[in-house]
């Protein structure tokens, strides 16, 4: 029986060859979606779910306010540790960890050979054994027990101790002596590197006892500083089974309340922990993750979903609206058959098997192009997105879930419309009455209004995102961004001298126009401030103002337009400051002029700052966040003056001028900083990076309108094929009757062109509401023009009517005499 139902549904499948490939076509491009979407999806949602307890684990972050203003910060303070395994109750397990800003790491060589250098190693942290209690790590040397428990001890993991000892077992490995910069550790523990997703990248782990007795460490770790806080001093906790996180964090919360009590002088300021789950560690960007930790975004997961939804919807509409238009091809097959003894059952059985047999095609074609399409998607897909059905067998539930639930959405409605036929009217030919036509042509129009509401939206989206995109990257910041490089100065080996020799050198280039040495650009992810009084006699103001360091050079290099007062110039101390527009109107000035000569007051000491100079605002960060008060004045050490900023003079025409300036800056770095790697950014495209998560929804929205589109439209050309067909014979009639071509067209047409207007009409106002809330994400933004919806709304006209006009054209065109001959 099963045999027959199948072979029946190839004679079907070859008989109407060209609705076939329409069918297929629509549901390989809904289930390719659907395929690589969940692999990325699953992907982001299973890192560090291997822990066990992970409901139970936490992350105690940071939480600041000022003036208002709110800020996060994943670190905490270094005396927290010891004071919550000292005084909380509920807590199993307390674990900080510090980590170190890029080591260099010595390896002795064999017998004598020299030692072996591995330069600026990420990744490398001060913990204790605590850590190896919360996450899973299995031990191939060495134990947990013996592990970390004294000063200058370290433990690896596996893929790092082969890299560091490559001719050693594990075992072999312990006890060797590693160094980092000019701190001495033992080998005590090698771990196997988690094969598993996760955020935990850390493989080189000392002793947390060892901040305890080198001096370096111990004034980076600051273990009895309560005020003080870093994103490299991080701390894990693990509640017991019976403790809640609520009630964890008011402990903690009263623990620093009781060390540091608040002063007087911080009113209306706060400082606060809260506790992070283990499971939001990958997707929340107020904390980030860790230095080189990827965050990835619900939302666009989200969006990735309904966007696989949409196309599976739009190839499951169209299997519907074209099995429903043949339905009176097939309805004296259907009356033969139930004559013969067919029940309802076995015939609706036959047809969910055809659309199995179309669904279960497309989903191996899909599968099979999959690596295809991540390979296309490569610079928008996360790095570890891979297909591997030998290794995957969730991956395979799924693809069996995807044919059957595709299958049951496209089929069970024709199924059940199929079978329903009486055989007595089928075979009287009586199929076709007045009430059953109507119905099935209501649905046919709904479905394909729905199509063209989803199409026309993605239509809309990727126009919005397109123009905002381009309102970012070519709207006035308030600075000069392009022809710059900026080069950082390595940071262990970064001494004034050494900045100057190499800025002098820069000076002498003739490819370069200016150079400046300072602190961050003007705009950049780094973010750097502090909190500043203002006392007028009358009130005191406390804002948390931006700092920006350079010298005379910066303000030029960058084109920063003064207002008021004067530019840093030689010979001004950190005293000087010139401050942004923004800034002057939170003090109270009306003008920028009248904000000159003010005194300030910094939060780290009593410094005074005064006020020489007022420049027009600019954009610190992306076009997502607020201008900020901000303060520009000369750096007095080394970390506020370790980034050059070098304007390159116009290139010209073909010419390759900024190829030698850069081959030039780098040969002098090596003169300068011969043990350290050169690396440098154009400043423009640094400011693009800003909106990478724009480009990709962008990119996405691209393919999906593209999509979406072609699915429509592979649609309306089967139904364009089925009603000229439906229609051939009035049509020969009109015209031997005297209508023209373009009437015949206009008759033909006349139906889709008002399906796709009401499409319009619904989909505004769904497509307006979207974009706005979309858009209050940026501080700045692009407006919502109405010529967005008028080019969807056209776009999809303009579409649809081309692709049936082949059809209808065809039809309109055709001698009349052949399709009357049959009269």
């Amino acid at each position: 029986m099963i045999k027959n139902y199948f072979k029946i549904a190839f004679r079907g499948f070859r008989k109407h060859k060209l609705f076939t490939l329409i069918n297929i076509t629509g549901l390989l491009i809904g289930t390719s979606a659907s395929i690589v979407i969940y692999l990325i999806v699953h992907f982001e949602l299973t890192f560090d779910k291997f822990h066990n307890d992970g409901d139970r684990i936490y992350r105690v972050v940071s939480n600041y306010t000022f003036q208002g203003e709110v800020g996060y910060n994943s670190g905490v303070c270094g005396p927290l540790g010891g004071a919550i395994k000292g005084q909380a109750t509920g807590v199993a397990v307390v674990a900080p960890f510090f980590t170190l800003s890029q080591p260099n790491v010595f390896v002795p060589g064999k017998a004598g050979a020299p030692q072996t250098r591995f330069k600026n190693q990420d990744d490398v942290v001060l913990a204790g054994p605590e850590y190896f209690k919360i996450f899973n790590y299995t031990w191939l040397a060495g134990s947990a027990k013996a592990a970390l428990q004294a000063p200058n001890q370290v433990v690896l993991t596996s893929n790092q101790a082969k890299k560091y000892f490559p001719d050693l077992s594990y075992g072999q490995m312990i006890g060797k002596v590693i160094s980092y910069d000019s701190v001495k550790t033992t080998v005590t523990g090698i771990v196997q590197a988690f094969t598993q997703n996760s955020d935990l990248t850390f493989h080189d782990f000392i002793s947390y006892s060892t901040g305890t007795v080198v001096k370096d460490f111990k004034d980076q770790l600051q273990l009895n500083e309560w005020e003080s806080t870093t994103s490299a001093s991080q701390l894990f906790i693990k509640l017991s089974p019976t403790a809640t996180a609520a009630n964890i964090e008011k402990q903690v919360n009263y623990i620093l309340k009781k060390s540091s009590p608040p002063k007087p002088e911080n009113k209306g300021n706060s400082h606060g922990f809260s506790l992070q789950p283990l499971s939001d560690l990958h997707f929340n960007s107020d904390y980030g993750n860790f230095d080189n930790g990827r965050i990835a975004s619900k939302n666009t997961l989200r969006g990735l979903l309904v966007i696989a939804a949409f196309l599976l919807i739009l190839g499951c509409i169209n299997f519907i609206n074209l099995t429903t238009a043949q339905a009176n091809q097939r309805a004296k097959e259907i009356g033969i058959r139930k004559t013969m003894g067919s029940s309802r059952a076995q015939l609706i059985f036959q047809f969910l098997s055809e659309t199995f047999m179309i669904t279960l095609i497309a989903v191996i074609l899909s599968a099979a192009l999959a690596p295809v399409v991540l390979k296309l998607f490569s610079d928008f897909i996360a790095p570890g997105v891979k297909v591997d059905f030998l290794h995957q067998p969730d991956l395979i539930l799924f693809l069996i879930s995807l044919v059957l639930i595709v299958s049951l959405l496209s089929g069970f409605y024709p199924a059940l419309v199929l079978s329903g036929y009486k055989p007595v009217s089928v075979l009287k030919n009586q199929v076709s009455s007045a009430g059953s036509q109507s119905r099935k042509a209501w649905l046919r129009k709904s479905l394909s209004v729905a199509q063209f509401v989803i199409a026309q939206f993605f239509i809309m989206a990727t126009v919005l995102v397109s123009k905002q995109i381009h309102y970012a990257l070519h709207k006035d910041l308030g600075f000069k961004k392009d022809a710059i490089i900026v080069v950082n100065s390595p940071w262990k080996n970064r001494t004034d001298a050494r900045n100057q020799v190499f800025f002098n050198k820069l000076n002498a280039m003739p490819q370069i126009e200016l150079v400046s040495l300072g602190g961050a650009p003007p705009s950049s992810g780094s973010t750097n401030s502090t909190l500043v009084t203002y006392q007028d006699g009358k009130k005191e103001v406390k804002t948390d103002v931006q700092l920006k360091f350079g010298d005379e050079n910066y303000m030029k290099l960058y084109k920063l337009k003064l207002l008021a007062g004067r530019a840093l110039r030689i010979g001004d101390t950190s005293k000087s400051v010139v401050i942004n527009e923004k800034y002057s109107k939170v003090l109270g000035f009306k003008t920028p002029s009248a904000a000159i000569g003010t005194v300030l007051i910094h939060f780290n000491g009593p410094k005074t700052l005064q006020v020489v100079g007022v420049v027009s605002d600019f954009h610190q960060r992306s076009l997502h966040e607020p201008v900020k008060p901000l303060a520009i004045y000369t750096g007095t050490n080394s970390f506020m003056k370790g980034t050059f900023h070098i304007a390159l003079k116009p290139e010209t025409a073909g010419g390759g001028e900024w190829k030698t300036a850069i081959a030039g800056v780098q040969k002098i770095w090596k003169e300068v900083y011969p043990d350290d790697d050169f690396s440098y950014d154009f400043f423009d495209a640094t400011i693009a990076k800003f909106y990478e998560t724009e480009q990709h929804t962008s990119q996405l929205l691209t393919w999906a309108t593209a999509l979406s589109i072609f699915i429509s439209c592979l649609g309306l050309l089967g139904l364009a094929i089925y009603t000229t067909n439906q229609r051939t014979k009035e049509i020969g009639v009109r015209k031997v009757l005297g209508a023209t071509v373009a009437q015949v067209v206009t008759l033909l047409s006349s139906e889709l062109i008002l399906l796709i207007l009401l499409a319009f009409v619904i989909v505004t106002p769904i497509a307006w509401y979207s974009m706005n809330y979309w858009m209050q994400g940026f501080a700045d933004r692009t407006t919502i023009s109405w010529w967005i919806f008028a080019i969807s709304g056209a776009g999809m006209l303009v579409a649809a009517v081309f692709t049936s006009s082949f059809q209808t054209i065809k039809a309109a065109i055709a001698n009349p005499v052949k399709s009357l001959r049959s009269e």
